[in-house]
């Protein structure tokens, strides 16, 4: 082969409150793919992630997780195919996901443990394992299973319940016997959460934008209160949640899109917490990789069997991704956003 060119996507600058175009910058570099090193592996790119997460990580802030360095590529989570490897472990055509970024090409060392991990597309499309067999289901089954615990007959609450993390989360706490109520925005979606993903039912936080209009959906779509909740949002739909909360309720924090652009996120009435008793909890789920086969089995059993259903918004090409992000965070994207590359 002959040196390839790779597009790249990097972080050309910092936002300042809501990120712009002008964050990004385009790129080019080369890969040679005969001139790999020993344990180096070459991946063509097929399918790039975007998930909410990144926007923290363009702050330079106290986060979770380091800051995306100025100047790098974009961070996130790949799946493609090999195109060269010396690594005994992959061979030229298996497909794989990763984390290789904003880019059209993938050079890793796969002597690193987990940076590369090879998967069986026979019943699982490709595009899956980077949403509902992916981080996004793990986050889902672990978010659920580890914190709000349900139990059957129980009411499980989800917010944004048509992305990819939220839409499975609520099909996991219906295999589980529960009673599932998603938030959503628009009909569309709502419609797509009782109808496709087979949540009881869904409330449009668009119709309902005040604190009091939804704690009264809250209060008619969950009759028997709220068990566990699923956060993905904060702000008002948290502070709603929290009024219908059942005594020993649990919250699974793991998003606040509502303050990704920086400003902070009141909280109403915290005093429910203690009132209530109720158990709030944060999680990462690249701290819980010992849960990650456990889940990523059921899931991929789920979604090849098609009891776990999901859908994709999918831009077209490299350059289309910061767009497409910016997009994500203000929910104009339907379940789970990917740029495809090929």
């Amino acid at each position: 082969m002959t040196a390839l060119v790779n597009h790249q996507i990097v972080l050309a600058s910092r936002p300042s409150g809501e990120a712009t175009l002008d964050n990004f910058r385009l790129q080019t570099s080369a890969v040679d793919p005969d001139a790999l090193a020993d344990g180096q592996v070459l991946v063509k790119i097929h399918y790039l992630s975007l998930d909410p997460y990144m926007r923290g990580r363009m702050n330079e802030g106290k986060s979770y997780a380091q800051p995306q360095p100025l100047g790098e590529v974009m961070i996130g989570g790949t799946a493609g195919e090999v195109i060269a490897s010396r690594h005994p472990d992959f061979a030229a055509g298996d497909q794989v996901v990763g984390m290789g970024g904003w880019q059209q090409y993938q050079l890793v060392d796969a002597r690193q443990r987990g940076v590369l991990r090879k998967v069986d597309t026979t019943h699982v499309p490709l595009s899956a394992y980077l949403g509902a067999v992916g981080m996004p289901g793990v986050t889902a089954w672990v978010g659920l299973n580890t914190i709000i615990e349900p139990k059957a007959g129980e009411t499980v609450v989800v917010s944004a319940a048509s992305g990819a993390v939220g839409g499975v989360v609520g099909q996991l706490a219906k295999a589980r016997g529960c009673r599932a109520v998603g938030i959503a925005g628009g009909p569309e979606k709502c419609a797509y959460v009782t109808g496709e993903l087979g949540f009881d039912a869904c409330i449009d936080y668009k119709v309902h934008r005040d604190l009091k209009s939804l704690a009264a959906a809250l209060k008619q779509a969950c009759p028997d209160g709220i068990d566990g909740y699923f956060e993905n949002v904060g702000g008002t739909i948290l502070d709603a949640v929290m009024l219908r909360m059942n005594a020993f309720g649990r919250i699974a924090m793991c998003g606040m899109i509502a303050g990704y652009d920086g400003q902070p996120i009141p909280m109403a009435n915290p005093q429910l917490i203690l009132i209530s008793r109720l158990k709030v909890q944060g999680f990462i789920v690249s701290e819980r990789m010992d849960l990650w086969p456990a889940a990523l089995k059921e899931l991929g059993a789920m979604v090849a069997s098609g009891r776990l259903k999901y859908r994709e918004t999918i831009a077209h090409g490299l350059e289309s991704a910061p767009e497409a992000f910016l997009g994500l965070l203000k929910g104009r994207n339907f379940g789970k956003q990917l740029v495809r590359l090929v």
